[in-house]
C-alpha cells in the first residue's frame, strides 16, 4: 500500500509542478489570470492538452514547441520532476501525518519561488503573502509547539537577513528576506537557521564553480532563492539531525 500511495504522490507532484511552473513564470509578469490557458511563451499560440503532459509531452515532442519549433527550455521538466520527487519523499518520510500538510506547502511554495528567482530575479510578494496564509491556516488546525517560536522565527528570518542587507550593501534582496521570514514563521528559529547556514554554503560553493568556468562575473547578479529552496528543504527533513550531529561533534 505504500508503494501504490507513494506513486499516487508522485504523480501528483508531476500534475501541481507543471501549474506551479506556470504561477512562477506570470505572477511576476502580472499575467497569472490574463490567460486562462497555457500557451507557448515563443509563439504565443495557445496549448492543448496533449501539450501539457508533465515530462511526457517534452519528451514526446522533442524538447521543441509543436507549433513554432522554439526549444522549450529543460527548467520546465526538470521542475516537474523535482515537484514529483519531492512530493513523494514527503510521504515516503512523514507518511500521512499533520506534517505532510506542511511539506507540501512548502515544496510547492519553494518550487514557485525557484522558477520566478532563476526566470526573472524575482521572488514576487503575492505568492509569498498566499502561502503565509496557508500555513498560518495549518497552525490553526495542526498546532504544534507554541506560537511565539512561529512568531519569533519570522521576526530572525526578517531583520537578520535586513542586517545582511545593509552590511554587504544589496548582497540579498528584498524577496529573500520575507522568504527567509516566511520559512522563519514556518520551521521556527531553529530550523531557519538551519536552512540559511545550508544555503549560503550551496550558494558559496556554486558561485565559486561558475566564478572559476568564467560562466558568470564577479558583480553579476546571482539568484539566491534556488539555494535557500535547497537549503529548506533540507533542514526540513534532516535539520533536527543535523543539529543533534553539530551539537554532540563540537558540545559534548
Amino acid at each position: 500500500m505504500t508503494t501504490v500511495f507513494s506513486f499516487y504522490f508522485l504523480i501528483l507532484g508531476l500534475l501541481f509542478g507543471s501549474f506551479f511552473n506556470v504561477v512562477g513564470l506570470r505572477v511576476p509578469k502580472r499575467e497569472f489570470l490574463k490567460r486562462k490557458r497555457s500557451y507557448c511563451p515563443k509563439c504565443l499560440h495557445s496549448l492543448s492538452w496533449f501539450d501539457l503532459i508533465p515530462l511526457i509531452s517534452y519528451l514526446f515532442l522533442g524538447a521543441r514547441c509543436r507549433y513554432c519549433e522554439q526549444k522549450i527550455p529543460l527548467l520546465y521538466p526538470l521542475m516537474e520532476c523535482a515537484s514529483g520527487i519531492s512530493f513523494m519523499c514527503s510521504y515516503i518520510l512523514i507518511g500521512f501525518r499533520p506534517e505532510l500538510a506542511l511539506a507540501l506547502l512548502l515544496m510547492s511554495l519553494l518550487h514557485i519561488i525557484v522558477v520566478s528567482d532563476l526566470s526573472y530575479m524575482i521572488i514576487p510578494d503575492k505568492v509569498l503573502v498566499f502561502f503565509f496564509i496557508l500555513i498560518m491556516i495549518y497552525r490553526v488546525l495542526a498546532p504544534s509547539g507554541t506560537w511565539w517560536t512561529a512568531i519569533l522565527g519570522a521576526l530572525v528570518g526578517l531583520m537578520g537577513t535586513a542586517v545582511i542587507i545593509m552590511v554587504s550593501r544589496g548582497g540579498m534582496g528584498g524577496g529573500d528576506m520575507k522568504l527567509l521570514g516566511l520559512i522563519g514563521f514556518a520551521l521556527g528559529i531553529k530550523l531557519l537557521l538551519v536552512s540559511f547556514f545550508l544555503a549560503v554554503v550551496m550558494g558559496a560553493i556554486v558561485c565559486v564553480v561558475l566564478l572559476r568556468t568564467g560562466l558568470i562575473s564577479r558583480h553579476q547578479p546571482f539568484p539566491f532563492g534556488p539555494f535557500i529552496a535547497a537549503g529548506t528543504m533540507t533542514s526540513f527533513f534532516s535539520g533536527a539531525q543535523i543539529i543533534e550531529w553539530y551539537i554532540t561533534r563540537f558540545f559534548l
